[in-house]
């Protein structure tokens, strides 16, 4: 699986040292980095987003970096108070990338007026070799998994939503005549929010194919350039982003099979 890492300058030009050496790191096999972005916040406390990553790389840096920009702009610990909102209006952007308000908030903690971040999407074996390089030219590294939240929550929603189904259903065939008509709205209702998460899966399926390709195709590219000493570790990484996606796919296609199952019955 995946990291995030937010790693925190004192100023921009630092970060523009910090994505040299991420790359450099990468080219010797101590990770690999799947993408990354500088982003910058003035002395009026305006964030921004300075080196963008490559759009067509496929991962989520380019969306983590939005994310942070929208909110950094406001106080220290203002993700906390968003966090509520956030869930309570659905799956959040947030949560749709992979990453956790504790590690948004850190970010926000530590980039300060006039200082500058560097956020990537990486693979690592050893968290040494990236702090150690980054602490030499003065940055601060936060390290986040990036979770399968997403697909979790819809194999959830959408096993709960199949049981309140049946139960409508069993219902209806006790009911009299004015309650009917009621639970036959309520039905359809959970019947397009059924319809609604089997959109969902299918979009987050389409998205984990692209992304995960495109991390195939870094991985065999960064293999096929490394030492001889380095490729079993590269390898390596390649067997258990496959095995990560497999996992995360399996979850998506079990929601979707359980849908299309509660509808058909």
């Amino acid at each position: 699986m995946s990291k995030f890492v937010a790693i925190t300058f004192g100023n921009e030009a630092d970060a523009y040292q910090g994505t040299r050496a991420l790359k450099e790191l990468h080219e010797q096999g101590d990770l690999t980095l799947y993408g990354s972005a500088v982003v910058t916040k003035d002395a009026d406390g305006k964030a921004s987003v300075e080196e963008a990553p490559d759009p067509l790389a496929g991962t989520a840096i380019g969306s983590l970096a939005g994310v942070l920009v929208g909110i950094l702009g406001g106080p220290a610990g203002a993700i906390v108070g968003l966090t509520a909102g956030m869930v309570l209006g659905g799956i959040s952007d947030m949560l749709n990338i992979g990453v956790g308000t504790d590690f948004l908030d850190k970010v926000s903690r530590a980039l300060a007026p006039g200082k500058a971040a560097v956020i990537a999407e990486i693979d690592e074996d050893w968290v040494t070799p990236l702090n150690t390089r980054m602490e030499a030219i003065g940055g601060s590294v936060v390290r986040e998994w990036r979770s399968d939240y997403e697909e979790a929550e819809i194999a959830k929603e959408t096993a709960a939503r199949k049981a309140e189904l049946a139960q409508l259903k069993a219902e209806l065939a006790q009911s009299g005549a004015e309650a009917k008509a009621k639970l036959q709205k309520h039905i359809g209702e959970v019947k397009a929010k059924l319809d609604e998460l089997s959109n969902q899966a299918r979009a987050k399926l389409q998205k984990l194919e692209k992304d995960t390709n495109a991390k195939i195709s870094s991985l065999n590219d960064q293999m096929a350039k490394a030492k001889a000493e380095n490729k079993a570790r590269i390898k390596q990484r390649l067997v258990e982003l496959r095995a990560d996606h497999d996992r995360r796919a399996a979850l998506l296609k079990q929601a979707g099979a359980l849908i299309k199952e509660a509808l058909a019955a």
